[in-house]
């Protein structure tokens, strides 16, 4: 390959990384805001289950919101980390074959992960997910079971809330990326 086909090729990596970048951002930024809107949403079904002398079967509500936005949450955090790994993995690796001494490219993508305290941050960012995902969730239902009127069709459903935050809680913990870089 020509030089002049090498720069080619380097500026039109660059313009994919610029915009896999901008993915990555925007997701980071969506991916954050689903936390308080998932805080916002159980705020929102406790009042109503709390208001009028309370409705525990109003609680019913949390665990799909919260499966919801925790699987919106989880996607988008996998993507961000399969960016990451597409920019360490493939793109740097490409344009340092173009690079005069096959230097490493985008170095802070690799160096922020070699933090020695990465995975205790990694396992406090699980147990925070699962806190707000599973955890709070289960809590809802639980008062459920405890306050709320036993009728078999309510009861199904949370049998089949608590199926679904199982899956949710187990997609969580096998997507956390406790593993070295």
């Amino acid at each position: 390959m020509s030089r002049d086909e090498e720069t080619v090729v380097g500026r039109l990596l660059i313009v994919e990384y610029e915009q896999v970048k901008e993915e990555q951002r925007a997701r980071i930024g969506f991916r954050d805001n689903l936390l308080y809107a998932t805080l916002a949403s159980m705020a929102a079904i406790i009042t109503f289950s709390l208001q009028g002398g309370g409705r525990p079967e109003l609680l019913l509500l949390l665990p799909p919101a919260s499966v919801l936005l925790g699987w919106t949450y989880l996607v988008n955090d996998e993507k961000i980390s399969a960016i990451g790994r597409y920019i360490r993995q493939d793109l740097d690796p490409r344009l340092a074959t173009l690079a005069p001494d096959r230097t490493r490219v985008f170095g802070w993508e690799t160096a922020h992960r070699d933090d020695r305290r990465r995975i205790s941050r990694k396992r406090l960012q699980l147990a925070a997910d699962l806190l707000l995902f599973a955890v709070a969730p289960i809590a809802a239902l639980i008062v459920y079971w405890t306050n709320g009127p036993a009728k078999a069709p309510l009861v199904a459903i949370s049998v089949a809330e608590t199926l679904l935050i199982a899956v949710l809680t187990v997609q969580i913990v096998l997507y956390a990326d406790l593993h070295r870089p």
